[in-house]
């Protein structure tokens, strides 16, 4: 059995394997990135880093600090946060992009960091976009990144991959973001949690780069920890573009044409072998994709924007921005909605129209190509190159009972202000015509029928079994359920953005607000030793480790869901907090509590539930249910207390 071309590549910077050692899925493997990206969270990283006991960086090369969610905050202390990032950057010799010169990941590629073929990681949940220049790219978190300081490396479970063939080419009118909002909405039952995507088939070659950097970019909405697109001919003339306006700068030069020329000729070496295996296959013909819109309030739902145009759905605010949709062909599209055939439109009455380049350097090809200046005269407002409301902050966020269509990639209930607030996603396109017109609308052609599948291919089954337990770990737990009656119950739910990014919090008091976001009465019923009983693909959405840790603050045990987010387990066990996967204990008491949760209920009280973790089993009200086994790298890093500890003996051992 061949190799994908996730595995070739994790194995290229896999930490000491055996000489021809290949890795599959489920393996826990030692990773050194080529890069590591952090943004705004540099701050809370260093120290983290400090207190590891690390006093310098293991490989200066390796970060990338890139200053962007939080811009438009001129507090005293944001902008004394930003210093400190500044000083450390300039002490460790780190290349530091200071706010105002864009988007992390939309400067992790414009300056020639990510590299087909490259393992590149992020702390920040949308670092998926990387896998539209050939590398894996994929979020890791905070802890994290302060080890990756110290050691060059952190650990990785290798997920199952899922190849996405994409057939046919797209119809006039259709965008690189319908694709993904398609791809969202209509396989929308976890098809791909937690996996690895490699796209291919013959409709890629029709994708430009840009196009493939916003279906990139969402895989995370789509439940994906990486979206890999291959190296092709149009992977490789973007790269030689860039390398000739490198040598034009005449500053940092990341590569050249002869890098990308012997890349070029060593592309076997990180592409998927023809009989390699993966978990399944998702179809998606192209011709059949035409503009739609994802929502309200969540990318599973979406409608063709033809027929939400009937509805006339009222828009009080609309933008153009962020990592997935604020490129040079997005503000192009977008004006030629306001100035095509020698038209003048105008941002509709009542409609506030916001619109923020990706990067500095995106914001002067728009300028010196009139996009900028038609979208302005059409009644725009410009905002800095950063992310701002589509993550809640700075100007411009929906307030109480407005409705706002978005070219971002994230409109969960409250992400982009008021949780009264209505979100819709939609392309630049659609976005700038219901800007126009003052309700959602789609600018021509019609819906058509989607044409998809998903295989699911048989796998060697996994059983789960006797487990040794490692000294110190406990054989069981036991403690009353907190049924938690929702899937999908985002980060953001956990622990609110307006805290997020507040260094005065101590992990002490992070409990305090666990959960606001998700039920306010959450805080009066939870009891210390509870264990969480959540739905499926709990704790998606950002990387933000304090949705885990705010949990163990507030006294809860652990967390047992039908599924989780990746992304989220990692960090509870980068932070000794325990996530397990039991559908069955999901089910039991989803049926024990069907008429609460119906009620609206979202914190519900329930039996006392035995882990036994040397069988792998829970038991509740007497039914035994089994979960996977948890191994003993898990294992150690719960009883060390998390993964900074791990790392300190690293150190001192060093």
């Amino acid at each position: 059995m061949g190799t994908t071309a996730t595995e070739k590549i994790v194995a290229r910077h896999a930490v000491g394997l055996r000489p021809g050692q290949t890795v599959r899925a489920g393996d826990y493997v030692t990773i050194r990135p080529k890069h590591l990206m952090t943004h705004d969270n540099t701050g809370a990283v260093i120290p983290k880093f400090k207190s590891i006991g690390a006093t310098k960086v293991f490989d200066p090369k390796q970060p990338v600090f890139a200053i962007d969610h939080d811009i438009q905050n001129k507090t005293p202390e944001n902008l004394g946060k930003y210093a400190k990032i500044e000083a450390f950057a300039h002490e460790h010799g780190i290349d530091y992009y200071p706010p105002g010169r864009g988007i992390a990941h939309q400067v992790m590629i414009e300056e020639g960091y990510v590299t087909p073929g490259s393992l590149c990681v992020g702390s920040d949940s949308h670092s998926n976009i990387y896998g539209a220049i050939g590398a894996c790219g994929t979020p890791v978190v905070r802890t994290d990144a302060a080890a990756i300081w110290a050691t060059g490396e952190t650990w990785w479970q290798i997920p199952d991959q899922v190849q996405v063939v994409l057939e046919g080419q797209l119809p006039a009118g259709a965008t690189g973001k319908d694709v993904i909002i398609t791809l969202c909405g209509h396989f929308k039952n976890d098809e791909v949690l937690n996996c690895c995507l490699e796209f291919t088939g013959p409709g890629v070659a029709k994708l430009s780069i840009e196009e493939r950097m916003t279906i990139s970019n969402m895989t995370t909405e789509w439940g994906a920890l990486t979206g890999m697109f291959p190296f092709d001919d149009v992977l490789k003339q973007f790269l030689l573009e860039r390398a000739r306006y490198f040598a034009k700068r005449g500053k940092r030069i990341p590569y050249t044409d002869a890098d990308v020329e012997r890349w070029w000729n060593e592309r076997d070496t990180f592409a998927a072998d023809a009989d390699a295996h993966y978990a399944k296959i998702v179809t998606l013909d192209l011709s059949t994709v035409s503009p739609h819109v994802s929502g309200p309030n969540s990318v599973k739902e979406m409608a063709p924007a033809a027929a939400l145009e009937r509805e006339k759905i009222k828009v009080n605010r609309a933008y153009l921005m962020s990592c997935v949709n604020a490129r040079l062909s997005d503000f192009e599209a977008a004006a030629k909605v306001f100035s095509g055939n020698g038209s003048a439109r105008k941002v509709a009455s009542g409609v506030a129209f916001y619109v923020a380049a990706a990067s500095s350097d995106v914001e002067s090809q728009a300028r010196s190509l009139g996009y900028w200046q038609t979208l302005m005269d059409a009644g725009a407002i410009a905002l800095p190159p950063g992310c701002g409301a589509c993550i809640g902050l700075g100007q411009g966020t929906l307030e109480e009972g407005e409705v706002g269509i978005s070219a971002t990639n994230r409109n969960f209930e409250g992400r982009m202000g008021d949780r009264t607030a209505l979100c819709y996603l939609a392309s630049p396109v659609v976005v700038a015509e219901s800007a126009c017109r003052g309700y959602i609308a789609a600018p021509s052609g019609s819906a058509t029928d989607v044409r998809g599948d998903c295989k699911v291919l048989p796998a060697p089954k996994r059983d789960a079994g006797a487990q040794d337990i490692i000294d110190g770990f406990p054989e069981r737990i036991t403690g009353r359920a907190l049924y938690l009656p929702l899937d999908n119950l985002n980060t953001d739910g956990i622990y609110g953005k307006d805290v997020t990014y507040r260094d005065d919090i101590t992990r002490e008091q992070q409990g305090q607000y666990a959960m606001l976001n998700y039920d306010p009465n959450f805080q009066s019923i939870a009891q210390a030793g509870d264990i969480i009983v959540g739905g499926s693909n709990f704790g998606t959405g950002s990387s933000r480790e304090q949705a885990a840790t705010a949990l163990a603050s507030r006294g809860i045990r652990l967390v047992i869901a039908a599924t989780s987010g990746q992304t989220y387990k990692r960090n509870a066990f980068n932070n000794g907090f325990i996530v397990l996967e039991c559908p069955a204990l999901t089910d039991q008491l989803a049926e024990m509590f069907a008429d609460q949760a119906r009620s609206g209920t979202r914190t519900i009280p329930g039996p006392t539930i035995d882990i036994d973790f040397a069988k792998s089993t829970v038991t509740c009200n007497g039914k035994t249910h089994t979960f996977g086994t948890l191994s003993e790298t898990a294992q150690r890093l719960v009883v060390a207390g998390g993964s900074e500890a791990v790392v300190q003996g690293q150190l001192a051992a060093s």
